[in-house]
């Protein structure tokens, strides 16, 4: 069973736009957001995911993700829960992980969120000086959450 391993912090200062791509914009929204499992939709950039994921125990959880259509992704936005996640998802090569920055928008602008995936829960990875507060306990941050209670409400 695919496993994602992953831990998500707060930033300190704006150091890592210095180190990053140019970015991707992602639109995602969900079919079904219960704790004990996610259904998600993406399209980022110019194409399409189903993602399904199990519930988090500790910083792992089961993960299927599988690309689809653009147009059937587009089309499956329509039913997902609202608010949509809208965000732009920058990568940062960093001491041989690979960070993604999602800088959010809509109804989450203000929000930016660095996230690393791990091959094991006790890798010791080594953290830039832009991170700050790691959140990966706090579940306000998981993006399933971000529709029931944006950031904007916080």
């Amino acid at each position: 069973m695919p496993i994602e391993i992953e831990r998500k912090f707060l930033l300190k200062h704006e150091g890592w736009r210095k180190q990053c791509n140019d970015g991707v914009v992602i639109k995602q929204g969900y079919l079904n957001s219960h704790k004990e499992r996610t259904v998600r939709v993406r399209v980022k950039g110019d194409k399409g995911f189903l993602t399904i994921k199990g519930k988090s125990e500790n910083l792992s959880r089961a993960e299927f993700e599988y690309e689809i259509s653009l147009a059937d992704a587009e089309n499956m936005l329509a039913l997902c829960e609202k608010p949509l996640i809208e965000k732009t998802r920058y990568l940062v090569k960093r001491y041989d992980c690979l960070w993604e920055i999602d800088v959010f928008e809509g109804e989450n602008k203000g929000l930016i969120v660095a996230e690393v995936e791990l091959p094991h829960e006790d890798f010791q990875v080594e953290l830039p000086d832009w991170i700050g507060e790691e959140v990966s306990d706090d579940s306000r941050y998981f993006n399933s959450s971000l529709i029931s209670k944006p950031f904007c409400k916080w």
